[in-house]
């Protein structure tokens, strides 16, 4: 089963619930803001699941979904954009660049999960990310970012969850205490005894809250 096993399908069956996630990020800013949102920009958007969900829930809704890797967009065009309403899929643009360096259209929203800006390892790129994230975003527009954190975040260890048809195993494979630089993977086993192994790796820093808010104020 894992040499015919799809790694996304996979992932976004293990890991992503867009229709809670958008439905929460919308009272979110509806009660910060008094208005409800109508712009998102979801960056390393991977699959662009969320986005897709963003534009398919509502028809004044538009969507922008950045990613680096050419593979993964492709992947999200065919199983998750082409599942959209033609008129839906007229308001949402994918791009493969940088987010360091994109242009757009200001948002309302702009989404940067599951802690995807982890890969940004050094103060200073992140800082100039988050500045690049507020430049992007409509005058009371929001950044919506994730974050974990707690004792066991610092342990090398694997949590499993097995979820009926096949099991998702989050792997903390390696933590350095003095940069605070970590390797996670995701793997998959599945009910033939098999296994996708490393489906996902992300090298990347364990940022605390109390860095996280500094950098942002």
């Amino acid at each position: 089963m894992a040499s015919r096993a799809d790694r996304h399908d996979l992932y976004q069956k293990s890991v992503q619930d867009v229709g809670w996630e958008v439905g929460f990020l919308e009272r979110i800013f509806n009660n910060l803001r008094g208005r409800a949102p109508l712009s998102m920009r979801e960056d390393f958007c991977g699959t662009a699941l969320a986005a897709c969900e963003w534009v398919r829930r509502n028809p004044r809704h538009t969507a922008v979904g950045v990613d680096l890797d050419a593979e993964v967009l492709t992947w999200g065009r065919e199983h998750n954009l082409s599942k959209l309403t033609p008129e839906a899929s007229k308001r949402i643009e994918l791009l493969q660049q940088d987010v360091l360096k994109v242009r757009t259209q200001p948002v309302d929203m702009l989404l940067a999960f599951p802690f995807s800006y982890w890969i940004f390892k050094e103060r200073a790129t992140l800082k100039r990310y988050f500045r690049r994230a507020r430049e992007s975003l409509t005058e009371d527009g929001l950044f919506l970012l994730d974050a974990y954190g707690g004792s066991d975040a610092y342990l090398e260890m694997r949590e499993r969850d097995d979820l009926g048809r096949f099991a998702y195993i989050w792997d903390q494979a390696d933590y350095d205490p003095v940069s605070s630089h970590t390797t996670c993977h995701n793997h998959f086993a599945l009910p033939d005894g098999s296994r996708v192994n490393q489906a996902f790796t992300y090298p990347s820093r364990l940022w605390t809250s109390p860095e996280l808010r500094e950098l942002l104020l």
